[in-house]
């Protein structure tokens, strides 16, 4: 969510980092900016340090910006050593030529047909087996093949299972094992986008539903993160939330250590010089400050920078 305070100079950023057990990953800004004290501690970076880089306003352009969308889309030059991974004739992920290795042992799970012209592409590419033709019927076999590969292959195992679609919105082929997703490169969703808006509101910051219901959808970034094996492609969706004078979040679930007050432009200034905010957390407050005019088209690599906000693939 991003915050939308009438008056410009009373505008701040926040951002509640949503937890990891969350199925649709929700980016947030508000009036307070949360923060982890033990891993500042842990990194030799403290809030004075925070501060002191607030202060410098020397013109970098944009290519501090540039950078925190590049980390968030590492490995976009091995994107040819991924197939697509299909059920039926839709494609719902892509799988890394090394993982298929693994998944070969399971010919009664999965096929490995090539050159299929019908299906609109040529090449390798990895499918369900056409048997599997119910979604109850394949997530029990999918996670039998998790079961297995969990002992060596796929570290994390949690039983915590994400819906299969071929895009947002549309019908659920099947449910994956959360620690599996990014070895199978689909997009995990769970939950309607307003229904996790006001849950994670709730339990991360103590915003009631009566506030967190007059969030505005303002759009989505994106991008897609490839490390070994594994294709993270993510789309954050951005809401904008304004919180009443004097309302001061509370975590309720434990997972944010306490929350900070910071102008805007010093999180601008923040963001572009150092690597403080959790990289996907950036993209989200870089476009609230293109959309809020602190980044505007006068910025040398505007465009570019527009652009990189939606590397990802959108859909």
């Amino acid at each position: 969510m991003a915050a939308v305070v009438p008056s410009f100079a009373q505008r701040f950023p926040l951002s509640f980092f949503t937890s990891s057990r969350t199925v649709t990953r929700f980016p947030r800004i508000s009036n307070f900016r949360n923060i982890n004290v033990h891993s500042l501690a842990a990194n030799g970076f403290s809030w004075d340090d925070v501060f002191s880089v607030s202060k410098i306003d020397d013109s970098l352009h944009l290519q501090g910006y540039l950078e925190k969308v590049k980390i968030c889309n590492r490995g976009s030059e091995k994107k040819s050593e991924f197939v697509p991974f299909l059920v039926g004739s839709q494609i719902v992920g892509y799988v890394h030529k090394g993982f298929l290795d693994h998944l070969k042992k399971f010919q009664d799970v999965f096929t490995f047909p090539k050159d299929d012209h019908q299906r609109n592409f040529a090449g390798d590419f990895i499918a369900l087996h056409p048997s599997l033709d119910r979604p109850d019927v394949r997530t029990e076999a999918v996670g039998d093949v998790i079961k297995e590969l969990g002992k060596e292959v796929i570290p994390g195992i949690r039983n915590e299972l994400y819906p299969v679609t071929s895009s947002f919105g549309m019908p659920i082929f099947f449910s994956l094992e959360r620690a599996a997703a990014p070895y199978f490169g689909i997009k995990p969703h769970g939950i309607s986008c307003k229904k996790n808006l006001l849950k994670e509101c709730e339990e991360e910051a103590g915003i009631p539903p009566s506030i967190s219901d007059t969030a505005v959808s303002v759009g989505a970034v994106s991008y897609a993160d490839i490390d070994g094996h594994r294709y993270k492609r993510d789309v954050l969706f951005c809401y904008d939330l304004e919180l009443p004078d004097g309302f001061i979040p509370s975590n309720q679930d434990g997972e944010v250590e306490s929350f900070k007050l910071i102008p805007i432009a010093k999180v601008a200034n923040i963001i572009q010089r150092t690597e403080f905010f959790k990289p996907n957390c950036c993209l989200v407050i870089i476009d609230f400050l293109v959309r809020h005019g602190y980044i505007n088209p006068d910025d040398y690599g505007y465009l570019q920078l527009l652009q990189c906000l939606r590397d990802g693939d959108c859909s």
